[in-house]
């Protein structure tokens, strides 16, 4: 019995095929790392998603074109039939709209197996001008805006540099969603000075607004971070296994039942993770989080409480 709304299946059923994502740098920087919020980004940041994406090169258009068929040409390119577009390294909507229109195209261009654009980004980079672009694709592609909450909590928030309001979320969402665009949220557990209560509250606040998808992360400590001073320092203690399996039980049962799981635990750069090393096993602890949510019955939408 499956427990959760798995991507994979989401996208056979609306694509008819196997369907995969081509990661992307598309050559874009970060508010909260280039000086105009902040200049090291959030506390557990190390060089932003996708470190290790291949066919990147100095002219940013080329690049682009050159990540796509790379990939396609590789043997991960033989394992689908059609492909999603993803702009997934720092902010992708960092840029004036003729920028990020050319950006795009280059993408979508490179080859007729592509069928979706996911742009990852912060809250506070979706203006109506952006949102405008976005929805100008949809009739073509399937279109998809990424979006960091982490948590609601603006204490925590603060704490962890994220340089962005729990309202600014709500409100990007309400943008996207005007437009017809799906929206896919960040929630993180293990944060410093989070319980699973402001978890829950998170799992919540998410509900409230209306995401399409979710990918749930474990913090853990990348090296040459904040977080990783705080961990050497004695500061920050991560979460055992223990606790992060029973938080993602707990956040599935209280998921609205039709939002899709694009992620339920996260991958540490190889190399790069200082603790929890428990996270470095991703098929253990995604085998007891299944057996855990089939021990006690738990399956997404059934409202688990306390």
């Amino acid at each position: 019995m499956e427990r959760y709304n798995h991507l994979n299946k989401y996208l056979i059923e609306k694509f008819g095929s196997r369907t995969l994502k081509i990661c992307v740098d598309g050559g874009f920087s970060c508010p909260n790392r280039d000086g105009v919020k902040s200049t090291f980004g959030c506390i557990f940041c190390g060089g932003g998603a996708g470190e290790n994406i291949v066919g990147k090169k100095s002219d940013v258009t080329a690049s682009i074109k050159s990540q796509v068929t790379q990939f396609l040409s590789s043997y991960r390119g033989l394992r689908a039939d059609k492909f999603i577009v993803y702009f997934q390294s720092f902010s992708g909507t960092y840029a004036n709209v003729d920028t990020l229109k050319v950006r795009y195209d280059t993408a979508l261009a490179s080859s007729d197996k592509i069928v979706g654009l996911q742009v990852a980004t912060r809250p506070d980079l979706v203006s109506l001008e952006v949102v405008d672009l976005l929805a100008s694709y949809k009739d073509k592609y399937y279109v998809c805006v990424e979006l960091g909450l982490q948590t609601k909590s603006d204490d925590i928030g603060s704490d962890i540099n994220r340089c962005y309001t729990s309202s600014e979320f709500e409100n990007a969402c309400k943008l996207l969603k005007s437009k017809g665009i799906d929206v896919v949220a960040h929630l993180m557990v293990g944060l410093p000075n989070q319980d699973l209560t402001e978890v829950l509250n998170t799992v919540d606040f998410l509900n409230r607004c209306g995401i399409n998808g979710l990918k749930i992360h474990n913090t853990y400590v990348q090296t040459n971070t904040v977080l990783a001073d705080r961990y050497l320092s004695g500061e920050y203690v991560p979460i055992t296994q223990e606790y992060y399996v029973d938080a993602v039980c707990r956040i599935l049962g209280r998921l609205n039942s039709d939002i899709i799981i694009h992620r339920i635990t996260a991958d540490p750069p190889k190399g790069e993770c200082l603790a929890p090393m428990w996270c470095t096993h991703k098929k253990l602890v995604l085998n007891a989080i299944n057996k855990k949510l089939d021990e006690m019955q738990i399956s997404q939408g059934c409202d688990l409480q306390d």
